[in-house]
């Protein structure tokens, strides 16, 4: 569950992005692109309280990305570097 606090403005790039064979076969590439939208728009899904945190605080000091949503082909993980370079789509069993 998300806290009620006011959150830095995402809108960050995501650079290159890849997506890892599990991912293509457990999600649709109309599906990615909206885990991509939410992504990038500071939308962390899934992932924990403490992760969403570390999101907002990376959002100011240019640190990793990672968000995490359920999906009906499992769990993906989305993940921006810290020089917003790159995202990458994986399963966790992928990292």
């Amino acid at each position: 569950m998300r806290r009620a606090t006011t959150k830095p403005a995402a809108d960050f790039l995501l650079g290159r992005v890849g997506a890892t064979p599990g991912v293509l076969d457990a999600v649709s590439l109309g599906g990615l692109r909206t885990l991509l939208r939410r992504h990038a728009a500071g939308d962390w899904g899934d992932c924990t309280p403490e992760d969403a945190t570390a999101n907002d605080e990376a959002l100011l000091n240019g640190s990793r990305l990672l968000s995490v949503y359920e999906t009906a082909g499992g769990t993906v993980w989305l993940i921006t570097e810290a020089d917003r370079s790159a995202t990458t789509a994986l399963l966790p069993s992928e990292y």
